[in-house]
């Protein structure tokens, strides 16, 4: 078997292969024809078995798989591609989902680059609530459900406007003891999108506070036209690190959206919202109350934006304040 299914094949005498999509170290997605349900079209990611693992190991990663995917195959949601079905192939898996047509946000991003125009506010703000819709859902479930992938390129806009989170790549579901996370298809997030602890590697926690991280990383990407510093970055500078300034990429965001950004940005996951409904109210309800720790974090960020943006200003006063004070007692 090749390494890249050829245009044609046909996978258990139903889905055959049209085109492919994607491809990355772990597997590939493919847009495949459904023969059995004419007109049909959908899209099979394809995860490849690690061969240097031992057979037991490849066995329960299998299992895993099989017992997962049903779980992702119970969930319907208007901004979530439908699993409909499950199967392994010459030993490796697959995993069948609805084909999303229509262009990704990256797409989308980088268009508007080229035009060297930013997306209205009010248009991102569209699609962030339908993102934060289908991320309720998830994160909801019994148990829940983390995508813990979010970014531009896996994001969907359908041609009638609908948004559609389409990879599930790193779902996971959180145990009922909430101590760990078990991994439903291998991979990698995408650093420019990822909260420390998931830079940290799957023997790190992570809950539902990573996918706030990574929804507010692609909020700024899609407000500015530029990715955000990523987690390890802005870590390592600590205070040396100038300040997020989505406002000042593009002058037209609203304060409230800026700090609602700002606060699922947060480094630690106690810096964030406690879950997607708390950043939800902040990103769109002008009344509404945050918890005073919360405010405090988000105010301090503002006063450290302020600061930045007027260092030059606040120095020259400085010189002059210093030296008004040298000619008084000279």
């Amino acid at each position: 078997m090749s390494d890249i299914l050829t245009p044609g094949t046909t996978l258990r005498s139903r889905y055959r292969i049209a085109d492919l999509v994607g491809q990355g170290g772990m597997g590939a997605v493919y847009k495949a024809e459904d023969l059995r349900l004419e007109g049909r079209l959908c899209a099979l990611k394809e995860v490849i078995p690690n061969l240097n693992a031992s057979k037991a190991y490849q066995e329960q990663s299998q299992m895993a798989f099989q017992r997962e995917a049903t779980i992702l195959a119970r969930l319907d949601h208007p901004n979530l591609p439908k699993v409909s079905d499950f199967f392994t192939y010459h030993g490796r898996d697959y995993l069948v989902m609805d084909f999303v047509p229509g262009q990704d946000l990256r797409e989308v991003i980088e268009q508007a680059r080229y035009k060297n125009s930013l997306l209205p506010e009010s248009e991102v703000l569209s699609w962030a609530e339908q993102l934060i819709n289908a991320l309720s859902y998830l994160h909801h479930q019994d148990p829940p459900v983390l995508h813990r992938d979010i970014k531009p390129s896996n994001i969907k806009l359908t041609p009638n406007g609908v948004i559609k989170l389409v990879d599930f790549g790193l779902v996971k579901l959180l145990q009922p003891d909430d101590s760990k996370t078990v991994t439903v298809l291998q991979g990698r997030a995408t650093i420019q999108y990822a909260p420390l602890e998931q830079i940290g590697g799957d023997s790190e926690h992570t809950d539902a506070r990573a996918d706030i991280y990574a929804l507010a990383a692609t909020l700024y990407h899609l407000l500015t036209n530029e990715s955000p510093p990523d987690a390890k970055t802005r870590y390592i500078r600590g205070k040396n690190q100038p300040p997020l300034n989505i406002r000042e990429l593009n002058t037209t965001v609203s304060e409230r959206t800026e700090l609602a950004i700002f606060h699922g940005l947060g480094l630690h996951p106690e810096e964030r919202p406690h879950n997607i409904d708390v950043f939800k109210r902040e990103l769109f309800t002008k009344s509404a109350k945050r918890e005073s720790d919360e405010f405090q974090l988000v105010a301090a960020n503002n006063w450290r934006i302020v600061f930045w943006h007027n260092r030059l200003l606040l120095a020259l006063i400085g010189f002059f304040l210093f030296l008004a004070i040298i000619l008084t007692f000279s």
